[in-house]
């Protein structure tokens, strides 16, 4: 398993993650799968330290994890 994860800009400080830094987390099988979600992450200004790892993010004080399977994801994330 391979995690895709990158802090969200807009999604930060309001709604779940008021008072906090959003962190979008995508699990993936393949680490190709993971390169894709962040190629594509670069490309959006709202997106930003985008890695790959092979451990499972944890809770942090002060981030709201919001966790997606590369299946959930559309076709914007896949090219």
């Amino acid at each position: 398993m391979f995690y895709a994860t990158m802090f969200d800009r807009f999604m930060s400080g309001w709604g779940k993650a008021e008072g906090k830094r959003n962190k979008f987390i995508v699990a993936c099988d393949t680490y190709e799968q993971a390169e894709t979600i962040c190629r594509n992450a670069r490309l959006r200004d709202e997106m930003y330290n985008i890695r790959i790892t092979t451990t499972k993010p944890r809770q942090r004080e002060g981030q709201l994890l919001t966790f997606k399977t590369y299946d959930q994801l559309g076709s914007m994330w896949k090219r």
